[in-house]
C-alpha cells in the first residue's frame, strides 16, 4: 500500500477449513499491497490475523495474469502471512471463489479463477460447499529427509503448482509444534522453500495431517497439500488412476475440518470443502502505512 492510498481500505475475512484469509478487493489493481502491509494486516495480536492475503484484481488489470484474461475474468494475487508471493493456495481459491459470489460477480455453479499456479476451474455448488479442479499433481523423483526432534523420515516430492514435501508419521504428535520450519535435507531440492505435511493413516483411504506452510508456519488447513498428501497416500497404497483407469478418493482431516480429494485417470485432482465469509470492514491507512 502507497503513501497515495488515503481512504479507509475496504476487506473482508473468510476462511476455509479454518484455513483463514484477509480478502482486499482491487478491481483495477490499484493498491499497492507491500511485503509489510500484508505481515501487518495478517499479525493476530496487532492486524486482523490471517493466514494470508487474498488480493481480488481483475486478470487484464495484472500483468502476471492478463495472458490468463481470456480465460479467467479474476486473479487471485494470493500473499502468504509474512508477505511473501505465493503460486497457489487451495483453500485460499475456494474462499477467492466464495467472495465473488457474495459481492455478485458470479452466481452459483462454474468460474474460473486466474491464480501464478495456473488458471483453476471452480464450482460453487448450491449445498454450500466448493470443489476445485486442482491440476494434475507432478512427482519430482527428488525427495528430501525431514527432521523433527530426533526423529526422521523420507518425504515424498509432489508439486501442486507449488511444492510440498509429504511425510508418513505414526503420530502427529511427532511433527512437533511447527512454530518453524522442520529441517529437511538435501535443501537443494526446494530452492524456493517448501510446505512439509506430516501424514497419519485414520482409516482406509483416510488419512489426518498437520502442515507447516512456507511463510505461514502451522496453519489449520492446506488445501494443496491436502492435494499433495492424497496422491502420495494413493502412490504409497500402490493407487495410481493413470494405470488403473478408475478414480481415487481419499478423505483428509486437517485441523480445521474435512477436505475430500479426488484423483482422476486423466491426473486431475478435485478438492472439495467449505468455504465461508465471516466479516468485513475498512482499514485505516495511517495504520496500514505505519
Amino acid at each position: 500500500m502507497t503513501s497515495a492510498q488515503t481512504s479507509p481500505l475496504a476487506f473482508l475475512k473468510g476462511h476455509g477449513t479454518e484455513n483463514d484469509f484477509v480478502i482486499v478487493p482491487d478491481t483495477e489493481n490499484v493498491i499497492d499491497l507491500s511485503p509489510a502491509a500484508v505481515a501487518r494486516l495478517c499479525d493476530r495480536r496487532a492486524g486482523i490475523g490471517a493466514d494470508g492475503v487474498l488480493h481480488v484484481v481483475r486478470s487484464a488489470a495484472h500483468p502476471e495474469a492478463r495472458p490468463m484474461a481470456d480465460e479467467a475474468e479474476w486473479f487471485m494475487d494470493y500473499r502468504n502471512a509474512d508477505g511473501s508471493v505465493a503460486e497457489m493456495c487451495g483453500n485460499g481459491v475456494r474462499v477467492f471463489a466464495r467472495y465473488l459470489q457474495h459481492a455478485g460477480h458470479v452466481t452459483a455453479g462454474e468460474v474460473s479463477v486466474a491464480t501464478r499456479g495456473g488458471v483453476k476451474r471452480v464450482h460453487l455448488d448450491k449445498d454450500g460447499s466448493v470443489t476445485v479442479r486442482m491440476g494434475k499433481a507432478l512427482l519430482p523423483e527428488a525427495g528430501v529427509t525431514v527432521t523433527v526432534d530426533g526423529r526422521s523420515w523420507p518425504a515424498r516430492n509432489v508439486n501442486m503448482g507449488n511444492p510440498h514435501a509429504v511425510a508418513f508419521v505414526d503420530d502427529l504428535a511427532h511433527a512437533g509444534t511447527l512454530y518453524d520450519e522442520p529441517p529437511y535435507a538435501p535443501a537443494s531440492v526446494y530452492p524456493d522453500g517448501v510446505n512439509i505435511e506430516f501424514v497419519a493413516d485414520r482409516g482406509p483411504r483416510h488419512v489426518a495431517m498437520r502442515v507447516h506452510e512456507r511463510g505461514a508456519a502451522e496453519t489449520r488447513s492446506c488445501g494443496t497439500g491436502a492435494c499433495a498428501v492424497a496422491v502420495a497416500t494413493a502412490r504409497r497404497d500402490g493407487t495410481d488412476p493413470a494405470a488403473t483407469g478408475t478414480p481415487v478418493t481419499y478423505t483428509v482431516d486437517v485441523l480445521g475440518g474435512t477436505l475430500v480429494i479426488t484423483e482422476h485417470p486423466d491426473g486431475e485432482i478435485e478438492m472439495t470443502g467449505p468455504a465461508v465469509i465471516v466479516a468485513e470492514g475498512t482499514v485505516e491507512p495511517s495504520w496500514l502505512d505505519a
